[in-house]
């Protein structure tokens, strides 16, 4: 009797389900005392980073499951950081460049539409651990349908997604960063430049000891202690 043995098959691992969009995440380096301040002075420095520590995972994992789209992590400071490389190849992070948050989400913007097989790039912060892979999906749906740009609401006034298909470096010009300005001043921007745009719907981050207990309400919860 002779036996066979059988090989399996490898697994397939499906395609992106838009290949000609990207995803760029903008994070803070993982430091003590420097992530999530006003968190900070209720809860304390350590508690603040591990919750820092805690969306920014349950954000890579987000989106290295769902394959909608190859992703990039940009980043303030050390590319070599240990949380960065759990969950992104070296060679998908790079450094943030800019004088304010409009500069430096701009030249990200610029840097990943220079790439000829991109048609269309989205850009999230960490803060916003409501983000669904529906909801990210929307946001590319929205820009393959020929919108300018497509931005993700937040309830604080700014914004949680902001996405494009070509670099518009008006929307983020004499824009008050970090105020309940934000989204006005972009919306304003917007109008003043003739452009058409898409909202989405409104979603909340994390800045406050108030939004801890919403953690606890995410399907699964997320857990930082």
């Amino acid at each position: 009797m002779t036996d066979h043995k059988t090989t399996a098959n490898p697994v397939a691992v499906p395609p992106a389900s838009h290949p000609r969009s990207r995803i760029v995440v903008f994070a803070r380096e993982p430091l003590l005392g420097q992530v999530k301040s006003r968190l900070a002075v209720e809860i304390g420095p350590q508690q603040a980073l591990a919750v820092y520590e805690a969306m920014l995972g349950r954000l890579g994992a987000l989106l290295n499951r769902g394959k909608l789209a190859e992703w990039d992590l940009w980043v303030t400071s050390n590319l070599s950081h240990e949380s960065f490389l759990s969950l992104c190849n070296k060679t998908n992070i790079y450094l943030q460049k800019g004088q304010d948050l409009g500069a430096r989400m701009d030249g990200a913007i610029q840097q990943t539409l220079r790439d000829e097989e991109l048609e269309s790039v989205i850009l999230i912060g960490t803060d916003c651990p409501a983000l669904t892979e529906g909801y990210l999906d929307q946001a590319l749906l929205a820009l393959n349908s020929g919108v300018d740009v497509v931005l993700g609401p937040a309830e604080d006034g700014g914004y949680v997604l902001v996405g494009m298909t070509r670099p518009l470096t008006a929307v983020f010009e004499d824009i008050p960063w970090g105020t309940d300005q934000v989204m006005a001043r972009t919306l304003e921007a917007l109008r003043v430049n003739d452009l058409n745009y898409r909202l989405l719907d409104t979603l909340w981050d994390v800045d406050r000891p108030e939004d801890l207990v919403r953690l606890k309400q995410l399907e699964p919860p997320l857990s930082w202690s």
